[in-house]
């Protein structure tokens, strides 16, 4: 294909022309073929009496190397390495997925657990957080790259069917669910969100499944429909501090606004598990994350996660600190202390990492 497309752009007809210029003449040569273009350059060169020196005594242009463009991505540490994808559970789940028409936010988010929350062992089931409501998302914030869309395609009617067949098929005693903002539907998806709880909880009674769900612009009706639809843990991140927050999230996002998300939850459903996440390596100080756990606590949240963020492509917000895990157990230490029941801290960990 390469050569092809080089002699398409050679031969194309007689009127290109090639200049060679020197301080003493010009030279002009007609394209034809290779022979016939060596015969009329040597022609003109007799006609015109230039000889090589000539050419040897005419300006060297001298290409100088470009300097290395300066990059913004930090490079990765060592303690940054995920299990590969290639187990056979990972295949056989992968598949699984491929089959029913479903989208998991492993691998619209670039997990880079996949391959160990996938996997599995004999000493651990494995483990996916399904997308519902599709793979495109009505907001765009800078550390996420799923899909977004001012209108994304309308939603699968199918879908809690879909889901149900796959986790029962999977034989999975957790499920964690997450979906896309559908800001562009008037329930912005909850009724569905309810509709896919229920339809797992009937075809596997003793399934535990955690929902991990976007703030519904902070309307209460429409965070009841899931929080009263039979789950067992409500999860909604606030992913980073108050002062990050209006850089890092979609600006129809808010930090008070998902305080206020669990906090009505937990008022709604006390028996509720209530969880959350944070993501590291954003200039957050110690302070600021101290701040957000007393916020947390103060609203009664029973999990916390610390995670590294990790750029997704370089169209997203960089990296500016890789936290070490020695920190991240530190963090671990300390929240536990302030009363939260269960904390999960790591570099690689996510909201529902290995769940």
């Amino acid at each position: 294909m390469l050569r092809q497309c080089l002699q398409k752009s050679v031969v194309p007809s007689m009127r290109k022309r090639v200049l060679f210029s020197t301080e003493a003449t010009a030279v002009e040569v007609t394209k034809t073929s290779s022979g016939s273009r060596l015969a009329s350059l040597r022609t003109q060169l007799d006609e015109d009496d230039v000889t090589v020196q000539d050419f040897a005594a005419s300006e060297v242009v001298v290409r100088k190397k470009a300097p290395p463009r300066s990059s913004k991505i930090l490079p990765k540490p060592r303690w940054l390495k995920a299990a590969p994808a290639d187990s056979e559970n990972y295949q056989k789940l992968r598949n699984t997925v491929r089959e029913l028409g479903l989208a998991t936010v492993c691998e619209e988010a670039r997990c880079p657990n996949i391959g160990e929350c996938w996997g599995g062992s004999q000493s651990e089931t494995a483990t996916a957080t399904i997308m519902i409501m599709g793979d495109t998302c009505t907001r765009g914030c800078s550390f996420c790259s799923v899909k977004t869309s001012r209108a994304p395609p309308p939603l699968d009617p199918e879908e809690p069917n879909k889901v149900a067949t796959a986790i029962h098929k999977w034989g999975l005693d957790y499920v964690v669910l997450t979906s896309v903002d559908r800001d562009d539907l008037p329930d912005q998806g909850s009724q569905h969100f309810r509709e896919v709880i229920q339809r797992l909880k009937e075809l596997s009674p003793e399934l535990l499944v955690e929902a991990l769900t976007p703030d519904f612009q902070g309307r209460t009706d429409l965070i009841e429909a899931v929080a009263t639809s039979g789950l067992d843990v409500y999860a909604h991140n606030v992913e980073t501090v108050e002062r990050l927050t209006p850089r890092v999230r979609d600006r129809r996002a808010g930090y008070k606004q998902s305080m206020e998300v669990l906090d009505f939850v937990k008022s709604k459903q006390p028996s509720l598990v209530t969880k959350t996440s944070l993501m590291l390596g954003l200039t957050e100080t110690d302070d600021e994350i101290r701040q957000t756990l007393r916020d947390l606590r103060s609203v009664d949240v029973n999990v916390v996660t610390f995670g590294q963020y990790l750029q997704p492509t370089r169209r997203h917000l960089a990296v500016k600190e890789y936290v070490t895990p020695e920190k991240f157990t530190e963090w671990q230490k300390e929240a536990e202390s302030m009363g939260f029941t269960y904390v999960a801290s790591g570099p690689l960990v996510r909201s529902s990492y290995k769940a």
